[in-house]
């Protein structure tokens, strides 16, 4: 596997990537996840093209899932153990959660998973067209202020470039517990042309709480959750 945890597309727009890279001080076994199963896992944009997602198992895959900003990794495992015919891919830089993940892959174990670890929009942009399934973008940063607002993932050139990536009929979910974000998220869902909103009441029996939500849960917020699907395209005249 290529790995390189700085790698970027060399084609791609530099971007300014905010948010932590680091916390606590790793433990010794953390640690030694970092640099042995790391660069096993982790890969880089092609210099030049598309990046053809399943290219990056080495067997064959159903389909392709993406988790953007996948926190401590908990959704993550539970995807790729519940779908083992799914290739996930992860994005994030935080190192304990990178750590975290880590350890559930080595301890499951996990053959279906991939990391980038960058800004996720990189990956995205870099993406075949229609070579995703399914999209997750799970409690991203809600950047409360008004002058960092700019920075929130979710954004009209992030669920474009999304767009293209997934396939018709792919699904994107999102959920946040920031009330303000909900709001924001919901206005740019409902003006994009290519997404559909489909209901969450019943919750999918496939979308458990990751460990910040019901950290929220128990401080009294409430997660909003967004499921969405990709429209079909129209067939060429």
């Amino acid at each position: 596997m290529t790995s390189s945890v700085t790698d970027t597309h060399a084609n791609a727009p530099q971007r300014r990537l905010y948010g932590r890279r680091r916390g606590r001080p790793l433990r010794a076994g953390q640690r030694a996840l970092i640099e042995t199963l790391l660069p096993q896992l982790c890969f880089a944009l092609p210099e030049s093209g598309a990046l053809d997602p399943r290219r990056l198992f080495d067997r064959s895959i159903r389909e392709i899932w993406l988790e953007i900003g996948f926190g401590a990794g908990e959704h993550l495992a539970y995807q790729a153990t519940a779908h083992p015919d799914c290739g996930l891919i992860g994005s994030e830089v935080f190192e304990p959660g990178i750590a975290h993940l880590l350890t559930e892959v080595k301890d499951r174990p996990l053959a279906n998973v991939r990391l980038f670890i960058d800004d996720a929009r990189l990956v995205i942009a870099a993406l075949q067209p229609q070579s995703l399934s399914r999209a997750f973008i799970l409690h991203p940063d809600p950047w409360p202020k008004e002058r960092h607002k700019k920075r929130r993932i979710v954004s009209r050139e992030t669920l474009d470039d999304l767009a293209r990536a997934l396939r018709d009929e792919g699904e994107l979910r999102i959920a946040t517990d920031d009330p303000d974000y909900g709001d924001w998220i919901a206005e740019r869902l409902a003006a994009h042309p290519d997404f559909v909103a489909l209901p969450t009441d019943p919750r999918p029996a496939d979308w458990p709480p990751t460990r910040y939500e019901l950290k929220a849960q128990a401080q009294g917020r409430t997660a909003r959750l967004f499921l969405c699907r990709r429209r079909a395209r129209s067939a060429p005249a």
